[in-house]
């Protein structure tokens, strides 16, 4: 296989959101669904989708609790994801060639 095979890449995580999603939350302990939103400047349901594939995938958890009457979501990434970002970065490196 060659290192510039562009079949390597997750394609989990090779969706620019879920990519974004990713980096900031390998930045950070926890991240509210509003910080993810604004950071990665995404659409709530667009955000929501994409959120919802990377924690079924185990990539993130996610804690629902309420503040008062109002939702309140954090996300985490998990060891499993830590993994497949780094795999992620590090493949990308080889067909960068970086």
């Amino acid at each position: 296989m060659s290192e510039f095979d562009y079949k390597q890449l997750d394609e989990l995580i090779h969706s620019r959101v879920r990519l974004a999603v990713m980096a900031v939350l390998v930045s950070v302990e926890e991240a509210q669904f509003t910080f993810l939103r604004d950071k990665v400047n995404a659409t709530d349901g667009n955000l929501s989708a994409n959120l919802r594939k990377l924690e079924a995938a185990g990539c993130i958890s996610a804690v629902k609790t309420f503040v008062g009457r109002r939702p309140v979501s954090s996300y985490r990434v998990t060891g499993k994801g830590q993994r497949m970002f780094k795999e992620y970065l590090a493949c990308l490196e080889r067909i960068l060639g970086v």
